[in-house]
């Protein structure tokens, strides 16, 4: 039994404040050591409409942690010699070209997996209701050359996961179930939009606890997985068994996000001192949750919760593996960049340029102003917005402004900029999205390329 397990024994009064804190309907938290799980429990409610209580064993949406599960499957794949890691993984047919008229390497499937494919941030949500669906093969476009710079990338994963399928000739799911899943027995995980059981599973809700229904998502492997606690607990300690040493060694070699952490294949892996911790994170709409590893130790901690809230999960893994993991620190599970904000130091002045959509540029315009502020001028409106800088950029900020394509006028009503001055030009990023789900559901998120010229 796990020495520091009788450190564990606040974990009632802690899971049971950070739900009514936060206003968190539920979380499931389990303990695994040696192949076996060593604690397991569950507060609150699964489904607040019907008062259904959470159980140790309730499935929950995992969110961003299906990646590690669709990296494994790939690995294996790889080990299988049905693909090959380091072989240019071709886009879609129908897959524009760089919209800065950038000729750039197709990516490769390692390159994917460690979001280091020159993608840029993408979701987009499909719930049931009849809204304009994203095509998302419009928006995988690269941004930069593959292989120079960490974009954390759900379309590199979407990539991955139509690879996986032409290599296998199976449905992911199915070649998820067959080849990880079910080797490490375990029976209550899924990849795909509903979960079928065997196990009841946790109802998704929003920060003030409306449910959303089931939803699905053009990039499957980067968000579908569910497990319950426990068995996700085993997979962050047994996924290996199913890989080559060399290729389970490779899983593990993370080029640097930050002074903490690095990013291998598919998993968030700390560096520094103490024993390396392998981690993963997850939200989305009604999803925030956490697993976490320590292979030296062969243990391993899962937090699940059914809001898009992610402060109560975050105070219940801090709980956790402050008492079982000594010396942790949560730099050793946070992927958030080294990149303090700074005063924006651009001369004042007018830019003008496009943003560059799948339904064609769209001008735009850029003030910066005195007292670190820019107008922004788009479809006919000026609006006014704080803005910073940083080592990667040299301005960013968040307006209230409609990108006007069909596309971002499904839930997408914010526009920020990221941009860079290269060569006299500002260039980056402008993303269409919304923030939270405190009205309505969550939005979706757009990236499209930007360049601005000083007039």
């Amino acid at each position: 039994m796990l020495a520091g397990l009788a450190q564990l024994e606040g974990l009632d009064g802690v899971c049971a404040d950070a739900l009514a804190t936060h206003g968190c309907p539920s979380v499931s938290v389990a303990v695994a050591e040696r192949g076996e799980v060593v604690h397991a429990a569950a507060y609150g409610t699964a489904d607040l409409a019907t008062g259904r209580p959470a159980t140790p064993g309730t499935a929950y949406g995992l969110g961003s942690i299906t990646k590690p599960v669709t990296a494994t499957a790939v690995c294996v794949a790889a080990d299988a010699g049905l693909l090959d890691l380091d072989a240019p993984v071709p886009p879609a047919s129908d897959a524009p070209a760089p919209r800065d008229g950038g000729v750039r390497a197709a990516p490769t499937a390692r390159q994917l997996l460690q979001h280091r494919g020159g993608f840029a941030a993408h979701y987009d949500w499909d719930y049931g209701d009849g809204a304009r669906r994203i095509d998302a093969d419009r928006y995988t476009v690269p941004h930069r050359e593959p292989g120079t710079a960490f974009e954390y990338a759900n379309l590199g994963y979407r990539v991955l996961g139509r690879l996986l399928e032409e290599a296998t000739g199976q449905e992911l799911g199915a070649f998820v179930r067959d080849r990880v899943f079910a080797p490490l027995g375990l029976t209550a995980c899924h990849l795909g939009r509903t979960y079928p059981g065997p196990a009841p599973s946790a109802v998704r809700h929003t920060v003030d606890g409306r449910p959303y229904p089931d939803y699905g998502c053009s990039h499957p492997g980067a968000t579908l997985g569910w497990a319950t606690a426990g068995q996700l607990a085993l997979f962050a300690q047994s996924f290996d068994r199913l890989l080559t040493p060399d290729t389970a060694a490779a899983m593990r070699g993370a080029h640097p996000v930050n002074r903490h952490l690095g990013y291998g294949l598919g998993w968030c892996v700390s560096t520094g001192a103490g024993p390396v911790v392998l981690s993963h994170g997850g939200g989305g709409g009604g999803v925030a949750v956490m697993v976490a590893a320590v292979p030296e130790r062969r243990l391993s901690v899962a937090v699940l919760t059914n809001s898009t809230d992610k402060a109560a999960r975050d105070a219940v893994v801090g709980y956790v593996l402050d008492a079982l993991v000594p010396g942790f620190a949560p730099e050793q599970i946070s992927p958030a960049p080294d990149d303090p904000a700074r005063p924006v130091t651009l001369p004042e002045g007018e830019w003008s340029g496009v943003i560059g959509t799948p339904e064609g540029e769209v001008p735009v315009a850029l003030r910066v102003r005195e007292g670190g502020r820019a107008e922004l001028r788009l479809d006919g409106r000026s609006v006014l917005a704080p803005a910073l800088a940083s080592e990667a950029y040299d301005l960013r900020a968040e307006f209230t402004a409609q990108l006007p394509t069909a596309d971002a006028r499904v839930s997408s009503p914010l526009l920020g900029l990221e941009l860079r001055l290269e060569e006299g030009r500002l260039t980056g990023t402008a993303r269409a999205y919304k923030s939270g789900d405190a009205e309505g559901l969550l939005g979706n998120l757009l990236s499209h390329r930007c360049v601005m010229d000083r007039r």
